[in-house]
């Protein structure tokens, strides 16, 4: 199972993590996971490449996790479009959520 934690401060995201395997499928066939993965992948390189934020982040694709939170100072700009990534991909990881919860495991925090 994979668990995804969105954390929030003062009511915005400010970090996401992905930790395991779905198990939904073999390892290379698991649409599950691809679809996740998507998601938060796309979302860390929004904040990246969109936003320009420095976003500290890791990935370990052996144990299947990645982490990504914000600094802690933002640009009125910067944090308005974080804010915007971060809950279009709490969106798609909760539809993912819905159709596949025994694989998925969300957390907000």
């Amino acid at each position: 199972m994979t668990t995804v934690r969105f954390s929030r401060r003062d009511g915005k995201f400010v970090a996401v993590s992905c930790e395991g395997h779905t198990d939904y499928g073999e390892h290379g066939s698991d649409i599950v996971c691809a679809a996740l993965s998507s998601v938060v992948q796309t979302a860390v390189l929004g904040l990246l490449q969109v936003a320009g934020i420095a976003v500290d982040y890791k990935i370990d694709e052996d144990a299947g996790a990645l982490s990504a939170k914000l600094p802690d100072k933002l640009s009125e700009r910067q944090a308005h479009d974080a804010d915007v990534i971060l809950k279009t991909a709490f969106l798609g990881v909760s539809d993912l959520y819905e159709q596949f919860s025994d694989f998925i495991n969300l957390e907000v925090q």
